[in-house]
């Protein structure tokens, strides 16, 4: 295992079972594939560890953020977990992929992957036969990607992850079984939605989110930045909107909209639950958050092969994503650390 994280974190450029091994001077790829499918060892014990490393580095009760999104890992035939043609957000298109969805943790210090789901679509999970030829337990059946979300959501709250808020992109925001639940587990959020998603008004009369924000007048606006980007601070004109007037009056409902400075007809819509007198400026901060995960996907591929394993097995694929995670977590530390300008401490976990 240490063979193999070492190697995630080196600069060869595709980082599968035999260049893997070959930078631990094995003359083949067999301890490698015994690692991700044979030996016994605690996957979801090491994907704790890296929870709780990195929350111990980077964790920020008020301004720590949970995201969820997912990914696509393109894949050739039939017999990976999971692989079936689907949208992939890394294609940009119908392609045959694995999709896996993810948490991310996001504060000022840093961001990081912490958890992570393999989704397996309907035709996988009607098929027990093939689910078992791929080493999926009878017990796994299907769920939806907000389900999946949901459960590494629950994982968190139980290992009192300190964060303030939860944010997704529509995907996850669209479902309203999804956001009841956040809800009803008190955990403030700002999730994305359709243009069509459909809101309740302060007069309790069920309104189009493009219609309420299209009946604001220009002063109701805010120029605002929702954090850093690649050619500096990224600027939209932003605008809330209380919405459910019927709620515990220890917490607020609004409609938060985006706008394009360029193209004002270009408008992105969120339903917000937090604190009652959350500002239009924190709603923005929580809303931008959600590109962190992003930064970690394309961290995690380029830097320690997220997508670089020659895998089938439902098990492998957990394995290798959360030793892929287990490395990424490495540079985090290391980047907290020497940006704190402190010497790294012992490590009080069973992270490797």
């Amino acid at each position: 295992m240490r063979s193999y994280v070492r190697g995630l974190l080196g600069e060869t450029e595709r980082k599968n079972g035999w260049t893997l091994a070959e930078g631990s001077g094995d003359a083949g790829p067999e301890r490698m594939q015994r690692l991700l499918n044979f030996y016994a060892w605690d996957t979801e014990g090491l994907r704790d560890d890296v929870r709780e490393v990195v929350v111990e580095a980077i964790g920020d009760a008020e301004r720590g953020v949970l995201i969820v999104d997912e990914t696509g890992f393109l894949k050739k035939g039939t017999k990976s977990a999971g692989v079936a043609r689907q949208y992939s957000g890394t294609a940009g298109r119908i392609e045959n992929s694995q999709i896996g969805v993810f948490l991310a943790y996001a504060s000022d210090s840093g961001r990081a992957l912490i958890d992570r789901e393999l989704y397996l679509p309907k035709d996988w999970t009607a098929d027990r036969q093939r689910c078992r030829a791929a080493g999926i337990g009878d017990e796994v059946g299907f769920a939806t990607k907000p389900v999946l979300a949901q459960r590494m959501i629950e994982r968190a709250l139980a290992a009192g992850v300190p964060f303030g808020w939860v944010t997704g992109d529509e995907a996850y925001g669209q479902d309203t079984k999804f956001r009841l639940w956040l809800e009803s587990h008190e955990v403030a959020h700002v999730v994305a939605v359709p243009r069509n998603a459909m809101v309740v008004s302060m007069e309790l009369t069920q309104v189009r989110a493009n219609k309420v924000i299209g009946g604001l007048e220009e002063s109701a606006w805010q120029r605002l930045s929702c954090g850093e980007g690649a050619r500096g601070q990224r600027l939209y004109d932003w605008a809330a909107v209380d919405i459910r007037p019927l709620r515990d009056p220890r917490y607020g409902h609004w409609l938060l909209a985006r706008r394009s400075i360029s193209n004002p007809e270009e408008i992105s819509y969120y339903i917000c639950y937090g604190p009652a007198g959350t500002n239009l400026p924190e709603l923005v901060r929580v809303a931008g958050s959600r590109w962190a995960i992003e930064e970690c996907f394309q961290t995690a591929k380029n830097e320690t092969g997220l997508d670089h394993y020659q895998v089938r097995g439902y098990t492998a694929w957990y394995r290798h994503i959360t030793l892929s995670m287990a490395a990424a977590a490495f540079l985090v530390l290391t980047r907290h650390t020497a940006e704190k300008g402190a010497h790294p401490q012992p490590a009080r976990t069973r992270f490797p």
